[in-house]
């Protein structure tokens, strides 16, 4: 959102002199559009500047204070609301932060919302988070083992770029230097991470983005699945409400693209006897071939 890069960009401008490709690094675009944000504020009577040549920079006259007019009641509310989530991860000073302008703002209670991304009654997740964290931070190379989807497990040494929380769950951008390629890292999976002496460089956005991309790059497809009564409450976890129809006999069918894989045929199996895959034909037969294999491990035969 432009409003929340603006405010950021002035926020920094009044602790410090910076660049404008200092700013384009750190809101993640072109230094075309810094300029352009620059020219915006400017023309909102904030008293920005710039200076060329060696010591130039961007910079705010001296002793100018924010007015917070300049940002509605709705926007004040996103600004701080986003913070308030971003606390969730312990970032560095955000806490302080916050009560700053929630002070400017008059904005003192906003205790309704609490963020959590940990997993119920765990902390693991949150010590790992903190030490990835870090690594980014430190362009530190890392090395953990790593089990897959298929329960295989390998060591791997990686550089850490970005964390994403997605579909409920934490992952790690990383170039694997094991493999010699981009790739995403499910955070659950990962044991026995240590920081190493190993430094790496800033990586160029676009190579970021280009190898980010290449990353999550899967066969996608979509599946239709039918899912009982008592299967309500998993609906609307995994669909999206214009993905599901509700039938007159209470079921539902759910229609969306998943990444092909063995997640997938995991995450059906999960749903046991309330749901059923009606299409495509090969993932209803990739599941049927699971069911009999689990069968099997189960027949009485086994045993005597």
């Amino acid at each position: 959102m432009q409003i929340n890069r603006l405010f950021g960009i002035v926020y920094i401008l009044m602790n410090r002199k910076a660049t404008a490709k200092e700013l384009a690094k750190r809101f993640e675009v072109s230094v075309r559009t810094i300029y352009r944000d620059i020219e915006v504020l400017s023309s909102t009577d904030i008293p920005i500047y710039t200076a060329r040549g060696k010591g130039g920079g961007i910079n705010l006259i001296d002793g100018y204070t924010l007015d917070k007019s300049i940002l509605s009641e709705s926007e004040q509310t996103e600004i701080l609301l986003a913070l308030q989530s971003l606390s969730a991860t312990q970032y560095p000073a955000i806490d302080k932060i916050i009560r700053k302008l929630s002070s400017l703002f008059k904005k003192e209670d906003l205790q309704w919302i609490d963020v959590d991304f940990s997993l119920w009654g765990a902390d693991k997740n949150t010590n790992i988070f903190n030490l990835l964290k870090a690594a980014i931070v430190e362009r530190r190379v890392i090395c953990f083992e790593y089990y897959n989807s298929l329960g295989e497990r390998s060591g791997r040494k990686v550089r850490p770029v970005k964390l994403v929380f997605k579909h409920n769950s934490w992952y790690l951008k990383a170039f694997c230097l094991l493999r010699n390629e981009w790739r995403t890292f499910k955070i659950s999976r990962m044991y026995g991470i240590h920081k190493t002496e190993e430094f790496f460089s800033d990586i160029p956005a676009e190579t970021l983005l280009k190898g980010v991309s290449k990353s999550l790059s899967a066969t996608w497809v979509e599946v239709c699945m039918r899912i009982a009564p008592e299967g309500a409450y998993r609906v609307f976890d995994d669909f999206e409400k214009n993905e599901v129809k509700k039938n007159p006999d209470g079921s539902f069918t759910a229609i969306s693209f998943f990444p092909e894989g063995e997640w997938l045929f995991n995450h059906i199996l999960s749903y046991g006897v309330l749901g059923e895959v009606i299409s495509p034909e090969h993932i209803r037969n990739g599941v049927l071939k699971r069911l009999k294999d689990n069968i099997k491990k189960y027949e009485i035969e086994k045993y005597e």
